[in-house]
């Protein structure tokens, strides 16, 4: 186990160098930039939209020369300027920006450079906040988790019994309703379930003013007793975890059934029967273990999409400041700092999570030995 554990982190480093290329010469041709955007602060006195600064210069601070000459203005000394907007500026001024953000450099250069500091967990400063990438996740991180736990756990809490209760009583009326209304969940998009939630139970609402929409906590939070801390905190993260759940657990409950299915009729079963074990003994003591070997392979994949991804929309909805809203925000207003430290963070998180995965595979059947498979 130890040669094979060996083999999956020495593959980490060439996946993991993968992504940061493909993501970083990406970049290079996205339109717009921060230095750009500094420009447009300057020459507006006010910062630009995002969606003005996605729908730029066709070369941004990154194309190609060609296009960025083409794209470009005249600086105040006359010479063209290879970023949008530039007019009348001191062409000192933008060497200077070029400087601060690391793009007097070559891409190349850039690029060993972010890799060296990732290497020693060195991501920074974002651009525009002040502040440390590092302080800025750990800011955002109780919201995220908050999220992606709850409602993972409260998906697999719903899955896993209905997806057995399925399978137990296939083609009958409770499996028919019961699929019909998983797949009208997974339908339904999570967002907007989360506005229905907010007209129906949010504050404001004329008809039943149960839930606050802001916020992971009230305020004056850290002054309350404990058990009304518990109690505050489930009440903020009740409609979100409603909103994000509801078609989570979709996936994971028609996983279940097949894979019950699958193991109901094999041999060993039949044998147990015969031998006149009870029912709940055939299923929870010997096709349980077995059926459940699939959910729980896709038990990291469903938290780490839920962690950083499937909360967007949902920390926007409700405002709560999240790394998913953390991680849009960085994009759009081409905050490359926090966008590649992130990156790197989340790639490599997800590495290690789907090696865990395979180590719960043996934990769970000490049958399985992925050392003795052919590499």
């Amino acid at each position: 186990m130890f040669a094979y554990i060996l083999r999956r982190v020495l593959l980490m480093i060439p996946t993991l160098f993968g992504i940061m290329l493909i993501s970083f010469v990406v970049v290079q041709f996205a339109p717009g930039g921060p230095i750009e955007r500094i420009i447009a602060q300057v020459q507006q006195g006010t910062d630009t939209s995002a969606t003005a600064r996605i729908s730029g210069g066709s070369g941004g601070d990154f194309g190609g020369q060609a296009q960025q000459m083409q794209a470009g203005a005249a600086t105040a000394d006359g010479t063209v300027s290879k970023y949008r907007g530039a007019q009348g500026l001191d062409p000192k001024f933008i060497k200077q920006l070029e400087a601060q953000f690391g793009f007097d450099k070559p891409a190349y250069e850039r690029f060993g450079v972010m890799l060296w500091n990732y290497l020693r967990f060195d991501f920074g400063k974002s651009y525009f906040r002040d502040v440390s990438i590092l302080g800025l996740i750990k800011e955002k991180l109780p919201v995220s988790i908050s999220l992606g736990l709850w409602m993972t756990l409260l998906s697999y809490a719903i899955s896993i019994p209905l997806g057995v209760a399925k399978a137990v009583r296939e083609g009958s009326r409770f499996d028919v309703w019961t699929s019909a209304i998983v797949i009208i969940g997974y339908a339904i998009p999570g967002f907007l379930f989360a506005i229905l939630l907010i007209i129906l139970f949010g504050e404001g609402s004329s008809i039943a003013p149960f839930f606050p929409l802001r916020g992971l906590v009230s305020e004056g939070f850290t002054a309350l007793p404990w058990y009304q801390k518990i109690l505050d905190y489930a009440h903020h993260l009740a409609l979100p975890i409603l909103s994000m759940a509801l078609g989570a657990f979709a996936t994971s409950t028609l996983l279940t059934k097949n894979s019950f299915l699958e193991e109901i009729r094999k041999h060993y079963v039949l044998t147990a029967r015969m031998k006149g074990l009870t029912e709940s003994r055939v299923l929870y003591g010997h096709v349980f273990r077995n059926a459940m070997l699939i959910v729980i392979a896709g038990f990291p994949g469903a938290f780490i999409s839920a962690f950083f991804a499937g909360s967007l929309l949902i920390e926007t909805v409700f405002s709560l400041d999240g790394l998913g809203l953390l991680s849009f925000e960085s994009i759009v207003n081409r905050d490359y700092a926090v966008v590649f430290a992130t990156l790197y963070i989340f790639s490599l998180l997800g590495l290690i999570v789907n090696l865990l995965s395979d180590l719960i595979y043996t934990w769970v059947d000490p049958r399985i030995d992925f050392e003795t498979r052919e590499v």
